[in-house]
């Protein structure tokens, strides 16, 4: 079997060095910081929770009567439907830090025991 010494080199860039040398240079790293979205996801995460809570408002036929820390601060939830949303809410980031206190917990006795 002969190997044909004419056959074509095998070009690996797609563009066959085709891009100038601005173009090749857009991907180089510029120094600079990139952008912490932290604070974007934060408010992404309160905002949906928020919305959430008021969608779980509408779906409540009865009228709950509910109290904010102590008993004299007493509402019913169809006269002030904006408190009863902000209640919900507040029980749903308190069952939010339970899961990741208990997360938490369960992970270092876990990392102790090394189970």
């Amino acid at each position: 079997m002969e190997i044909d010494e004419e056959a074509k080199k095998v070009i690996w860039s797609l563009q066959e060095n085709k891009r100038n040398e601005e173009q090749r240079n857009v991907f180089k790293p510029t120094g600079r910081k990139p952008i912490s979205k932290n604070l974007l996801y934060l408010v992404a995460v309160l905002v949906a929770t928020f919305l959430i809570s008021f969608a779980l408002s509408l779906f409540s036929k009865s009228t709950v009567f509910f109290c904010f820390f102590i008993e004299d601060f007493c509402f019913t939830s169809t006269e002030n439907v904006a408190l009863y949303v902000l209640y919900i809410f507040m029980n749903l980031w308190i069952l939010i830090i339970g899961i990741a206190i208990a997360y938490w917990i369960g992970k270092k006795l876990g990392n102790k025991f090394k189970v």
